[in-house]
């Protein structure tokens, strides 16, 4: 059994669309999106005199015409913002307003989940591979149902799922808690009696189960981060990293030694390392180049992991 995994495209056109072709591209069996699947904010396009358009992306202003509009809203989109298009009273007016902002955030998000499920609807038609995805702590609650109506993709949150051959995947995108105070994080605690209810369900031994779990396990090399002070600001700009992991999945890995660990969340972590008996990989983030990073495994039943590769493109 061949498995692509990739996370953390954060709304990306460009990552979801390749995302999309892993199977064929890869020969894969099985296609898994790890957490956070939604972009991080809405981005304005100041519309001014004469069919004139504005906009600051990543604190650069770009200027253009009408017919330059529709390539800097793909370009936007592929680096996983959300565009809106309005007159520059109404971006003023949308910037002084939380509650309308975050009104006009959420109807983004759920139109573009709508318009991935019918893209993927389209593009797995006929495909043997399963395509599983499982939202993170930075996905709204509100697009479970969106993705619930699709005809391909597979809600893997909360579940065991018998892959075949023996294999069973275990899924959750909740995560410790962070800075952020994001969707779907909770107390270590809470996390581990979170990840025990799923593995009381599960059949498969060790060496055949596949943990899917968006937080990379405590102090190792899948959970490092850029250190941050209490105004959230990098400490030395970035060069002091400190591990931010959950201590709930590290316990859930050294007690199981699941043959298969996948993870993400820290997009500066992409490694590779072993717990134990168990391989444990994140492959990183770099959706805002619109690059897909993944890791592409081959599963043989045996009670190591013993071929596998990050991925890139």
């Amino acid at each position: 059994m061949r498995v692509f995994f990739a996370t953390d495209v954060h709304g990306s056109r460009a990552c979801w669309r390749k995302f999309l072709r892993c199977g064929e591209f890869y020969d894969a069996d099985v296609l898994i999106l790890g957490g956070d699947m939604t972009g991080k904010g809405v981005l304005p396009i100041v519309r001014t005199a004469g069919s004139r358009f504005y906009a600051y992306l990543h604190d650069q202003k770009h200027e253009f015409g009408e017919e330059e509009l529709a390539d800097f809203e793909i370009r936007v989109r592929e680096q996983g913002l959300y565009p809106v298009t309005a007159d520059e009273d109404e971006v003023v007016k949308l910037q002084l307003g939380e509650t309308r902002l975050a009104t006009l955030f959420r109807e983004e998000v759920l139109k573009t989940i709508e318009s991935w499920v019918s893209l993927a609807d389209e593009r797995l038609a006929g495909s043997a591979a399963r395509c599983f995805v499982c939202p993170g702590n930075d996905d709204m609650f509100e697009i479970d149902g969106v993705l619930a109506h699709s005809k391909r993709l597979e809600i893997a949150e909360g579940r065991v799922i018998e892959l075949g051959d023996g294999y069973e995947l275990v899924s959750t995108g909740w995560s410790n808690p962070t800075p952020w105070k994001t969707h779907r994080e909770e107390s270590e605690e809470a996390l581990t009696r979170r990840i025990d209810a799923m593995l009381g369900e599960a059949s498969a031994p060790p060496e055949r189960l596949i943990f899917n779990f968006h937080c990379p396990p405590h102090g190792t090399p899948l959970d490092e981060a850029p250190a941050l002070t209490e105004d959230l600001s990098v400490v030395a700009a970035g060069r002091v990293l400190k591990h931010v992991g959950s201590t709930a999945v590290l316990k859930a890995i050294e007690r199981v030694q699941p043959g298969l660990s996948l993870h993400g969340h820290i997009h500066e972590s992409r490694a590779i390392t072993r717990l134990g008996r168990t391989l444990a990989i994140n492959p990183g983030s770099s959706y805002e180049q619109g690059s897909l990073l993944g890791a592409l495994i081959q599963l043989d039943g045996r009670k190591k992991v013993k071929h596998y590769q990050l991925t890139s493109g």
